[in-house]
């Protein structure tokens, strides 16, 4: 049994991208009700299905499987419930760890997050100085909810 343990910041300076390669990301959610979300994403010619559990603290349950492309294609285009979440992902190494920062494209333009995973709840790091805020706690920024409600709605 596979626990995510991640904490998730917005971005208060993007020049921390500036020489980077990203990869472009679409991920569909075919249920997500408080208990559990179960996700679809794709990345190039790659697939996933994802099952994570509710978030406790900044911890969850997570169990990620691959599954063909046309797999994917089909469950986004025929099971998926609002919005396709679209991002661009850059991995960005700082001390000892490598952060995953997403720009997010479409109806959750402007939003740019970082995340980090950890191996315990406590384990230190350190923050790098393009960080902003830490959002962990907050619902309205998990990918399943910006699919129902956009980051472009938010008053």
């Amino acid at each position: 049994m596979t626990v995510e343990i991640e904490r998730k910041f917005l971005v208060a300076d993007t020049g921390c991208l500036a020489d980077l390669e990203g990869e472009r990301l679409s991920q569909g959610y075919i249920a997500s009700n408080g208990r559990a979300t179960v996700r679809v994403r794709i990345c190039g010619a790659r697939a996933w299905l994802t099952l994570k559990g509710r978030t406790e603290g900044v911890s969850r349950r997570e169990f990620e499987y691959p599954i063909p492309l046309a797999h994917a294609e089909v469950c986004i285009a025929d099971l998926c419930t609002g919005p396709v979440i679209e991002k661009t992902r850059y991995r960005v190494a700082h001390n000892s760890h490598t952060w995953e920062v997403d720009v997010f494209h479409g109806d959750n333009e402007g939003l740019v997050l970082a995340e980090i995973e950890l191996t315990r709840e406590d384990e230190c790091f350190a923050c790098p100085p393009w960080l902003g805020a830490e959002v962990s706690g907050d619902p309205r920024y998990y990918n399943s909810n910006l699919a129902k409600r956009p980051y472009r709605s938010w008053a």
